[in-house]
C-alpha cells in the first residue's frame, strides 16, 4: 500500500479510542503534505482532516468541533491563536473571450468598469479605483457562492477577484485568470483555541512549520501550545521560506530598492 494509500483511509477519523484529531481546512488549502507527514510521524493517532467553508471555520473552532483550521485572514483572533503560514497570489477570474485573457498579468486599476460578481468590499482596492457605474451594478448582484459567481462570470457578464488556488479550484473550460496587481495577497493561517492544550496541536504545528521530528520531539511534543513564539504574533506575515536579507556592513551600499509600482497597468502580451 502507498503512503497516499494509507493516508486516504484515515478520512474517517475513527481512533480506536474514540478521539481522532479533527483539522479543518478552507477552500484552496491542500494539507495532504501534512496529513501523510502525520501518518508517518504518528501513526496510531487518526488525523481527521475536513474541507470546511470559510464563514464555518472560525464559528467550529470556538464550538470544540474541530481542534484547529487552516484559515484564510484575517479572521477574528478573540479567543484564538493564529500563525501565519503563507501568501496567495490574487487573480480575476474573466470569460475565455475577455480581453484581459490576452495578457499575463492586469492592474486593478484596468477593471473599474467591470462587474464585480462578489461583495464589492471583499476587493477594497477595487472599490476604490471603480467606476460609479460599476459599484452600483455590483451592489445590486444577488449574494452568490464562489462557483456560482464563476458560472455567471462564464457567460461574459462580469469578474471575480479570487485567490490563485481558489480560482484554480473553480477552474471551468470557459474562463481564465490571470494575476492582477494593486490587489493584496490572500493570506493562509493556522489557528486554535487558547484554552485548548491538546499535546497533539503542538505536534501539528511542528509539522506544518517544518521541524523535524527529532526537534519537533526536541520542544515537547506534550508542551502547552500556548508556548509557541509566533502563535499570537501580529507581525508582517511572509510566505515560507522567504530569507531575510542581511544588513549590510559599515562602508557597503545598500541594496537598491525597486521603484514604486504605482497605479500604472503592467499589460503584457502574452509570448
Amino acid at each position: 500500500m502507498t503512503d497516499d494509500a494509507a493516508v486516504d483511509g484515515q478520512t474517517d477519523g475513527v481512533a480506536r479510542d474514540g478521539t481522532a484529531f479533527r483539522v479543518e481546512f478552507v477552500p484552496g488549502v491542500t494539507p495532504d503534505k501534512w496529513r501523510r507527514t502525520w501518518l508517518q510521524r504518528l501513526p496510531d493517532t487518526v488525523l481527521d482532516l475536513a474541507p470546511v467553508d470559510e464563514a464555518e471555520a472560525v464559528a467550529h473552532l470556538r464550538d470544540g468541533s474541530a481542534s484547529m483550521a487552516l484559515v484564510r485572514l484575517p479572521v477574528d483572533r478573540e479567543g484564538l491563536h493564529v500563525i501565519p503560514l503563507y501568501e496567495e497570489v490574487p487573480v480575476v477570474v474573466v470569460a475565455k473571450e475577455h480581453l484581459v485573457s490576452a495578457v499575463d498579468e492586469v492592474d486593478v486599476a484596468d477593471l473599474a468598469d467591470e462587474v464585480l460578481m462578489q461583495d464589492p468590499a471583499s476587493v477594497p482596492e477595487w472599490l476604490a479605483v471603480a467606476t460609479a457605474e460599476a459599484r452600483e451594478r455590483s451592489s445590486a448582484m444577488p449574494p452568490m457562492t464562489t462557483k456560482q459567481a464563476v458560472s455567471v462570470v462564464a457567460t461574459g457578464s462580469g469578474i471575480v477577484v479570487l485567490p490563485m488556488s481558489v480560482a484554480r479550484l473553480h477552474h471551468r473550460k470557459d474562463v481564465v485568470h490571470r494575476p492582477v496587481t494593486g490587489v493584496a495577497p490572500s493570506r493562509i493561517g493556522l489557528a486554535w483555541r487558547t484554552d485548548d492544550e491538546d499535546p497533539r496541536i503542538e505536534g501539528f504545528i511542528g509539522i506544518v512549520r517544518g521541524r523535524t521530528e527529532r526537534s519537533t520531539r526536541g520542544g515537547g511534543a506534550d508542551a502547552s501550545p500556548k508556548a509557541a513564539p509566533a502563535a499570537t504574533s501580529g507581525g508582517r506575515e511572509t510566505s515560507p521560506g522567504r530569507a531575510k536579507h542581511p544588513a549590510p556592513r559599515r562602508g557597503q551600499p545598500a541594496g537598491r530598492k525597486g521603484a514604486p509600482r504605482g497605479g500604472a497597468s503592467r499589460r503584457r502580451g502574452r509570448r
